[in-house]
This record gives structure tokens, sequence and C-alpha cells, in this order.
């Protein structure tokens, strides 16, 4: 006996190609439409003045290393205190300023101070109320009309720790 033929099954390929790119092609208009959708802001509306702003930060800092040495921020561990020197220029009035210490594990620890140099141009800092580790000391003063601006690490430390 003869068996009868199977009936003859339709090739999938030309559907699954066809398919594929359909997804493809559906997938790539709607990226374009989210993309197109999202705002893209990588420009501020103030961009000029930011620049600006930047610009002076910028010679400030240069200002800053013309000074050459004498700028110190250091951390005395016995004493538990933050030492800042600035480099003495013999000029009256004194330097007036801010020092902001900001420290980037916590926002919501940062300190802003004024700095209040004594005659030697030194200042002080108690910082027993400080949380131990990494600290940035930026120091943003005046003097004769020119602005100065220099940022330091400090790394608190606990003895015993």
């Amino acid at each position: 006996m003869s068996t009868p033929p199977h009936p003859a099954r339709p090739n999938r390929w030309p559907s699954a190609i066809a398919a594929a790119f359909g997804l493809f092609g559906l997938g790539t208009a709607v990226l374009v439409g989210l993309c197109l959708w999202h705002g893209v802001d990588l420009v501020s509306a103030d961009y000029y003045d930011r620049e600006l702003r930047y610009q002076e930060q910028l010679e400030r800092m240069a200002r800053t290393r013309a000074l050459g040495s004498g700028l110190e921020v250091t951390y005395d561990l016995d004493a538990d205190a933050i030492r800042i020197r600035l480099p003495s220029r013999g000029q009256d009035p004194p330097p007036t300023g801010v020092i902001h210490l900001y420290r980037p594990a916590s926002a919501q620890e940062d300190r802003r101070l004024t700095l209040d140099l004594d005659p030697t141009g030194r200042q002080t800092l108690d910082a027993r109320a400080l949380k131990p580790g990494l600290w940035r000391v930026r120091l943003t003063w005046s003097l004769a009309g020119q602005e100065y601006y220099d940022d330091q690490k400090v790394h608190i430390r606990r003895h015993g720790a």
C-alpha cells in the first residue's frame, strides 16, 4: 500500500523575515518618537551669564596661583582644627571673604564661615563638630579690589581612628 502524500507545509521564512523587518521598523519609529517628544536642554537659557561667571572664577584661580606659595590649608590632628594661612601682603585693610566647608558625602553638613584672619594672615577653625572624612575647604576672598579663590582637600581624622 502506498501512503498518501503529506500535504505541503507552507514556508514560514518569508513571513518571519517580514515580521522581523516590521518589528525593527516599528521599534525605530517608537524610538524616534520618544526622542522628538523628550526635550533637549543642553544649553541653559542664561548660558552667556554662566560662561562669564565661569571665566571670572578662572581669573580668580589664576590670581591665586600668581600669589605663589604662602597659601596653606591644613588639618591639625592634635588640635582637631583646620588651619588656614593666606599669603601676607602687608596691606591694610585685611582681606575679606568666605570659607565654604564642603562635604562631598553629605550636602547637609556643608558650612559657610566668614574669613577672619589674625594680623599674621592666619585663621583656625574648630573641627570637632565636623564628621571624619573628606572635606573641601573653598576660600573666596577679596584684597585690594582683586578677588581670589582656592579649593583644597582636607581629611578630618580622630585619634585612634
